[in-house]
């Protein structure tokens, strides 16, 4: 049968119609593909920013095996560092006997986390967080062998600095250290932190007995995860002075 007019102008009109969604279909995918994209790579940026960061906390902050004057940086695209107020204790059956104020210097970027704290680099924030350097607290594995715990005071004054410049910031230490013998005694380490996980996990690998997760100790920010290391046992507490100082390089 024949077109009329009027059917032709209809399948002239679906065509036009059908090219038109056609053309937004693509659109709205190419659309969905670029943000997909561009995700991504703010994503990579972000996590070669936290390796950066990783890598120089590790480079630079060395108390345990510097003393005196050491300087080097981070690099980062985006983000900010700052200096966060954390406590070290130690306790026995009576309650802290030491309180070691060590602070952590924390990057920051969107979701991304790194944080010095307790001769430690963290990744990660609560909840998603692991040891990319453990920290320097010895348990000999004999119940009753000795106890030795550094304690890395940043000794800093408020930082927050950063941006997205790309500038290196620089950090320089001029490390001092303190060793006290606390005699035998039974004792519990306790850690403020805003990332429990890995300190958990870390205290349950040297054999230590993890009572809680979630202390609370007046005057802190945190809580506390607290372990308790089995036997009486000789401790000693090295506390490393950093006089840490950070500024644009």
């Amino acid at each position: 049968m024949p077109s009329t007019p009027d059917s032709a102008g209809s399948r002239g009109q679906s065509n036009v119609i059908g090219v038109a969604l056609l053309l937004a279909i693509t659109v709205i995918g190419i659309g969905g593909m670029t943000a997909g994209i561009g995700a991504v790579i703010e994503s990579n940026a972000a996590s070669a920013d936290a390796t950066s960061v990783a890598d120089g906390f590790d480079d630079v902050l060395q108390p345990s095996a510097t003393t005196g004057h050491r300087t080097g940086e981070v690099r980062f695209t985006d983000g900010q560092l700052w200096i966060k107020p954390r406590r070290l204790r130690l306790l026995n059956d009576s309650g802290p006997i030491e309180t070691v104020a060590v602070d952590a210097l924390v990057y920051e970027s969107g979701d991304s986390r790194v944080a010095y704290h307790g001769d430690a680099v963290v990744r990660g924030s609560a909840g998603s967080a692991w040891f990319r350097s453990p920290p320097a607290i010895t348990v000999d594995g004999d119940v009753g062998g000795p106890l030795l715990v550094n304690a890395p005071r940043l000794n800093a004054s408020h930082v927050g600095i950063g941006g997205n410049s790309g500038r290196p910031i620089q950090l320089g230490t001029d490390v001092t250290h303190e060793r006290q013998s606390l005699g035998t005694d039974s004792y519990r380490i306790a850690v403020e932190t805003s990332t429990p996980g890995p300190w958990k996990r870390y205290f349950e690998d040297v054999g230590a007995t993890v009572e809680t997760t979630d202390r609370a100790f007046p005057g802190d920010r945190e809580t506390s995860v607290v372990a308790r290391i089995d036997g009486d046992r000789t401790a000693y507490l090295v506390t490393h002075d950093l006089r840490l100082e950070v500024g644009y390089g």
